[in-house]
């Protein structure tokens, strides 16, 4: 996979202020973690967002939000979101709220 790096940057500015944040290389793109836990990530096919299983249905249900799949396996609470989804800036911003209250409910690595 390529790195979207527009969208790398939308991200990263969302995410700026946000304390316990850090980024690096991973999956082909760009991921950010919370406290050491996995958050989100931006690649050439879209955006990941960890929801936590049971906190997807409502992103599901947005056009341009689909469940995660990964070598062939769905992984339950992941979404990826398309252009349709993360280019508005109020659905990207929801589903990074979503993401964060869910990561930050994790203990920290």
């Amino acid at each position: 996979m390529a790195r979207d790096k527009g969208l790398e940057e939308i991200v990263f500015d969302d995410l700026r202020t946000t304390p316990g944040i850090t980024d690096k290389a991973m999956f082909g793109g760009w991921a950010w973690l919370l406290w050491g836990n996995l958050l989100c990530g931006a690649r050439d096919d879209g955006m990941l967002l960890r929801l936590g299983k049971g906190n997807d249905d409502w992103a599901l249900a947005v056009p341009g939000i689909e469940p995660m799949v990964s070598r062939g396996k769905h992984m339950a609470g992941w979404v990826r979101a398309d252009s349709r989804a993360f280019g508005n800036d109020e659905m990207r911003s929801k589903l990074i709220a979503a993401a964060l209250q869910f990561v930050s409910s994790l203990p920290k690595k």
